[in-house]
């Protein structure tokens, strides 16, 4: 498998309405997301969910997706 690293991501401001902070999505794992007060603290959440998204599928004997190239 690749480098989790390098599945795409997109991180973006979270509105005040809606706790504010930043939330990073990962295209390539449909509902694989981190949230975070600052986009550090975000892209460490997400990078934890992606590691537990890819443990989730392999423990439902699903291959995970490659990264995309983006």
């Amino acid at each position: 498998m690749s480098d989790l690293n390098t599945y795409p991501h997109d991180l973006a401001p979270l509105p005040a309405d809606e706790g504010g902070g930043f939330i990073v999505r990962f295209p390539d794992i449909p509902g694989c997301l981190g949230v975070g007060d600052t986009p550090d603290d975000a892209m460490a959440d997400g990078l934890e969910a992606l590691f537990a998204c890819i443990d989730a599928l392999k423990a439902a004997d699903r291959e995970p997706p490659a990264p995309s190239a983006r």
